[in-house]
């Protein structure tokens, strides 16, 4: 039985993992897939695969390409999820802030540097004609944090994606202000170089497997149902979700690679370029 450490956030994306791991599927191919979640998202996940604790990591693409380029010695194998992920933009329910343009200069809420919410902000900043370098950031870990930090008042805004937060708006401790998507696929599988280059077989099987259910995950009966009660979300927010939510069984290509990392650049996120074969690993 060979042990595999793969990590992802506690969302509704991952659910197609945890049921293959339920139901016996890697079992049956002598892996023992150890799956662990990790709220704080993608800059905990990317120093996790650094420092060797996970072989794997469901992760944001942005996050990941800006940590390949910046020396995480790991390879995107695979597209997860190819549609956007929709970022809400958060504001303390009983704040002032009324639009995305009031939030112009105002302190952000991120779970960690380099993390997905910390990337977002750059974008949402650069669409709306902002300047980046008068972004500041309150570090907040979780979700948890980010409703004490706005609550408090200790920042202004929070993003993250819009259906996980949509239980606080709905219990209303944030308003959602605007949406802000991400311009290329949210999410992508990545193995550590160490553990690929050992186990190229292992992660060809772990990839067959997910591939199988995410192709029909739509189909398992009443899927919307058991996503509601699991995220503690409403069934009408799970079913627009899983209308908007394409997954994918594909590698990213060359051409979707220079185009991401060229938007990296030019939002100040990379400073510098990686190459696609230094990027990315067909198997």
């Amino acid at each position: 039985m060979k042990t595999v450490k793969i990590v992802g956030v506690p969302e509704h994306f991952n659910l197609p993992w945890h049921l293959c791991i339920e139901n016996g599927e890697f079992e049956a191919e002598n892996i023992d897939l150890q799956w662990q979640n990790i709220p704080e998202g993608t800059g905990k996940m990317c120093q996790m695969l650094r420092d060797g604790e996970a072989d794997i990591a469901v992760i944001l693409t942005e996050g990941i390409v800006k940590d390949i380029v910046a020396g995480n010695p790991s390879k995107i194998v695979q597209i997860y999820v190819q549609s956007p992920l929709i970022w809400g933009i958060h504001v303390a329910a009983k704040s002032n802030f009324q639009t995305v343009k009031d939030l112009k200069d105002k302190k952000v809420a991120i779970s960690r540097l380099g993390s997905g919410s910390q990337l977002m902000a750059y974008v949402n900043a650069h669409e709306n004609g902002w300047k980046t370098d008068n972004l500041q950031f309150e570090i907040i870990n979780t979700i948890d944090g980010a409703v004490d930090a706005l609550t408090k008042g200790t920042a202004d805004y929070f993003m993250w994606e819009r259906f996980m937060t949509k239980p606080l708006v709905d219990q209303g401790i944030f308003r959602r202000i605007g949406d802000c998507p991400t311009p290329w696929p949210s999410f992508v599988i990545t193995v550590r170089d160490e553990f690929l280059k050992k186990n190229p077989k292992i992660v060809e099987k772990i990839l067959e497997i997910i591939n199988k259910t995410t192709q029909d995950f739509t189909e398992i009966p009443n899927i919307d149902k058991t996503l509601s009660e699991l995220f503690n979300q409403k069934i009408e927010d799970i079913q627009e979700w899983l209308t908007l939510t394409q997954w994918s069984q594909k590698n990213l290509s060359e051409k979707a690679f220079i185009k991401i990392q060229n938007q990296l650049f030019d939002l100040g996120i990379i400073d510098k370029k990686s190459t696609f074969v230094e990027t990315v690993k067909a198997l």
